[in-house]
């Protein structure tokens, strides 16, 4: 198993920047692609992007399509994701989460591991 931690929300103002961090512990991080997830209350957790095992191949939602991008560090067990030009409509917790089977993974059901969520929050 493994255990993932998000780190780094907060509050920022439109179109600043937030980087978030989702450190991983108990196996190692390069066994998993990551994908990135946000949720906002009563709707459904929302695909942002994912990367790939090694890092070489990212894939992103439309709505944040140029403006976020996800990277990883497997020597530190991190994956980042940075997002910049931030919106007021960015606001929402977001996750990070783990799936050692699928490449290409856009629905939560495609994965196994889940962190807490951290708080974005994005005032106009």
């Amino acid at each position: 198993q493994v255990q993932l931690v998000e780190s780094g929300g907060g509050l920022v103002q439109a179109g600043g920047s937030l980087r978030l961090s989702c450190a991983a512990s108990g196996r190692t991080l390069s066994m998993y692609a990551m994908g990135w997830f946000r949720q906002t209350p009563g709707k459904e957790r929302e695909f942002v992007g994912r990367i790939n095992r090694s890092g070489g191949s990212t894939y992103y939602a439309d709505s944040v399509k140029g403006r976020f991008t996800i990277s990883r560090d497997n020597t530190r067990n991190t994956v980042y994701l940075q997002m910049n030009s931030l919106k007021p409509e960015d606001t929402a917790v977001y996750y990070c989460a783990a799936t050692e089977l699928y490449a290409y993974a856009p629905r939560p059901s495609q994965y196994d591991y889940w962190g807490q969520g951290t708080q974005v929050t994005v005032s106009s």
